[in-house]
């Protein structure tokens, strides 16, 4: 018994010194290659090839210019110079535009009765003639136009009635009214057959009331009557 005991101890003891052999050896192996590669030399990589760099030209001086001419640092070295022009004068004040004071037409075109101001006189105009500053281009019985200025104005007649006389008010006193007695009717009177307000070129106008007849000749001078798309116009022209 005991000489198996000792035969299987031995048997121990051989494989423990084998495999302590054996990893020697494989720790040995393992060290020198561990050297091998620490020792070897690398042999290093050729360097990628380099371009040329590009030839620099001559300096030239027109290159450099906007440098000079725009600095940040000095606004007189800007070429460009600035003229600070004076502001535009004010627009001219357009003056008072003529008074209409009536329309006659005579059956070759329509006559515009103006004047000038409140206190100027009354005279006839036709389109294409001057009222004062204004010219007078196109009238009828609800606008007139005129130029000025080289500007076309346009206005309603209502606008340019000359309202500086207050018309005269038909409002009587109620107390006048109930103590004065009823006046007696006036029998209508007729106007004499005769020229009214000059017109000018030699044209009267018709007195208002004047019923004679057309062609009614008084003081040289002949009545007409013609029809016009604004009624009927009556003037008085010289009989020769």
């Amino acid at each position: 018994m005991k000489r198996k005991l000792l035969l299987a101890d031995l048997v121990l003891l051989a494989l423990a010194a084998a495999a302590a052999v054996h990893l020697r050896q494989e720790w040995v192996d393992a060290h020198t290659y561990e050297q091998a590669q620490l020792q070897r030399r690398m042999k290093p990589a050729p360097p990628p090839p380099m371009a040329p760099l590009p030839v620099a030209g001559p300096v030239k001086a027109a290159v450099y210019s906007d440098i000079a001419q725009k600095t940040l640092f000095s606004k007189d070295r800007n070429p460009t110079v600035v003229i600070a022009l004076p502001p535009p004068p004010p627009p001219k004040p357009m003056p008072a535009l003529p008074l209409f004071h009536g329309l006659v037409d005579f059956g070759d075109g329509p006559i515009a009765v103006m004047s000038e101001n409140a206190k100027a006189p009354h005279r006839d105009y036709r389109p294409g003639e001057s009222v004062g500053p204004f010219k007078l281009v196109a009238v009828d019985r609800e606008e007139i136009t005129f130029e000025w200025d080289g500007k076309t104005i346009t206005r309603k007649v209502e606008e340019l009635l000359d309202r500086s006389t207050p018309p005269p008010s038909n409002a009587a006193p109620v107390k006048a009214a109930v103590e004065a007695p009823p006046k007696p009717a006036q029998p209508a009177t007729t106007a004499p057959s005769a020229p009214g307000v000059d017109l000018g070129r030699g044209i009267h106008a018709c007195a208002p009331g004047d019923s004679s007849p057309a062609g009614t000749v008084n003081d040289g001078m002949r009545k007409v009557i013609k029809g016009t798309p604004f009624g009927k116009s009556c003037y008085w022209e010289p009989a020769n």
